[in-house]
């Protein structure tokens, strides 16, 4: 045997109790759990007094262009994560038609923050560029909604003329060439344009490939239970599954409201709707600062949406529209009214000097009204980001302990002062959550993060500690796991109590330490990998 874990408490990912045992592992899979194997290894971990469960998998990220950045970026493997699933939110970072559609599609993704360009290629030519970086985990792909939207027809309002054939064609080639999913971002912009029939049109292509629908609704806040009728009226025509991303109550009228939340989804799933959602266990989100801005906004690209908010008479009607004053045709009202100005923390933007500075701070330190600060803000930097209170603990108690929902980052890329999730969801839940609040026990959150993940998105061999699973293995310490350097000023403290993470029989995190090795596989749906039940002999 290559390696053995020996003496620590062996979690199955599927919520059973730990039980003491060895792991063995002989190659990229598990061959053995059982007591008394350690005389039989190459090289021996002693985990006793640890965890050890399967590699925890993220369902929800914006890691996209994270294996282009020129160093690793070992930040989801300090945590335990061995499997990202990017393309979330609409966003996908495939496929890109032509120079149009990358031009629409830079500033809403984060390749200009993490020092990469972007080009045409189709999904499955994104997907060799991921392999061929050489990723530090584990990567599969959504298609997403408003990528395609962008390339069939850019930032209209309007669809034109066989624009949902063509978007139903990309999407079908993407299906065939490796997509999980298929996901939706219905808050920005061209996404936010689409009526039910449209989306529809898109899960139907899901449902002929067996996949899920991940949406981030329409609407989080005050109309949360109408966006929750749309998502599930979506996926019963579409005929797949539905996966609500980053379940919350936003605004603070909205907290306390979790349980009609879960009550509708619990309704949806009792009338036949297989449906489930994912979370990260803070009261803060982040996302472009422009998502305070109406969606129509935005209308016909950056270009066009820089023009209006240097037009005063313009930037005095958006406003009246984000504050509800007034409608403006297709346009959301945006997030405006979900926080506060001071609770609004530029995160990322071109100009370094307004990271960490928040909206009401920038209004002070220009004389300018906290709604013109944020015109600004977004006018000189697009694709600027935010990190902004939006939620009550008690509903993120609530969301966590609902068994229909995983634990998902949510993360921008790293850099800057992104969220701290991006660098400590995983550890917060069963530090915090799980050990320190006892909103869930142990096996339970493990199963949030494996078994429950991989069932949705279809991963065949992962999520699970058993015999000839594929071996992506992590070791932690409960009594230690957490994030406790981290804060909205320093998010990028390494998180506490992971000693060891092993990836397709690779130990790549080593005593804490990353061993600098970029061991990831591009996971490709519809291609067997070892440790998949369906896999034939060679």
């Amino acid at each position: 045997m290559d390696l053995v874990i020996a003496g620590g408490t062996v979690y199955d990912g599927l919520g059973s109790p730990g039980v003491l045992a060895d792991v063995a592992v002989e190659g990229d899979l598990i061959v053995a759990i059982e007591p008394g194997l350690r005389r039989r290894a190459r090289r021996v971990i002693d985990a006793s007094g640890q965890a050890v469960a399967p590699g925890f998998i993220d369902p929800h990220t914006h890691s996209d262009v994270v294996p282009f950045m020129a160093a690793p970026q070992p930040f989801k493997l300090y945590q335990g994560v061995t499997t990202e699933i990017v393309g979330n939110c609409g966003n996908s970072a495939a496929p890109l038609t032509d120079e149009a559609a990358v031009e629409f599609h830079r500033p809403i993704s984060s390749t200009a923050k993490a020092g990469v360009t972007s080009h045409p290629r189709t999904f499955a030519g994104y997907l060799d560029e991921v392999e061929a970086a050489g990723p530090v985990n584990h990567v599969a792909s959504l298609v997403g909604h408003t990528t395609v939207r962008m390339c069939a027809n850019g930032m209209d309002l309007k669809l034109r003329d066989g624009a949902l054939v063509a978007m139903v064609t990309l999407v079908e080639q993407a299906f065939a060439e490796g997509a999980v999913g298929l996901s939706s971002g219905l808050i920005y912009p061209p996404g936010c344009y689409a009526d039910r029939a449209e989306l529809a049109a898109l899960a139907q292509v899901a449902g002929r490939w067996r996949a899920p629908y991940a949406t981030h609704m329409r609407d989080e806040g005050n109309q949360v239970l109408d966006s929750i009728a749309e998502s599930v009226d979506v996926a019963r025509r579409g005929g797949c599954p539905l996966h609500i991303s980053h379940c919350k109550v936003a605004g603070g009228r909205n907290h306390g409201r979790a349980g009609e939340f879960l009550a509708a989804v619990h309704a949806a799933r009792a009338d036949g709707v297989d449906v489930t959602g994912d979370m990260y266990p803070y009261t803060t989100g982040e996302t472009f600062l422009a998502a305070l801005l109406p969606s129509g906004i935005q209308e016909g690209g950056p270009e066009r949406m820089r023009a209006r908010l240097s037009d005063p008479s313009e930037r005095a009607f958006w406003r009246d529209v984000a504050n509800g004053a007034v409608t403006a045709a297709g346009s959301s009202p945006g997030a405006w009214l979900q926080t506060t100005p001071a609770g609004v923390t530029i995160s990322m933007h071109a100009d370094s000097s307004l990271q960490g500075c928040s909206l009401a701070q920038r209004a002070a330190a220009t004389g300018s009204t906290e709604w013109d600060a944020l015109c600004q803000a977004v006018q000189s930097d697009p694709a600027a980001m935010m990190v902004y209170e939006l939620m009550g603990e008690d509903d993120v108690r609530a969301f966590i302990g609902d068994p229909g929902i995983c634990i998902g980052s949510d993360n921008s890329v790293p850099v800057g002062l992104a969220h701290q999730r991006a660098w400590g969801c995983f550890p917060t839940v069963l530090g915090r959550y799980s050990r320190d609040v006892g909103a869930l026990n142990m096996a339970e959150a493990i199963r949030k993060m494996t078994s429950a993940a991989a069932d949705r998105f279809r991963l065949a061999g992962r999520g699970r500690l058993r015999a000839g699973a594929l071996a992506d293995l992590v070791v932690f310490n409960p009594a230690t796991i957490g994030h406790p350097g981290a804060s909205p000023a320093t998010p990028s403290a390494r998180p506490s109590g992971v000693p060891h993470v092993v990836l397709a029989g690779h130990v790549v995190i080593d005593g804490g330490d990353f061993t600098g090795e970029r061991l990831g596989r591009v996971l490709r749906a519809g291609r067997p990998e070892p440790g998949d039940p369906g896999r034939k002999a060679a």
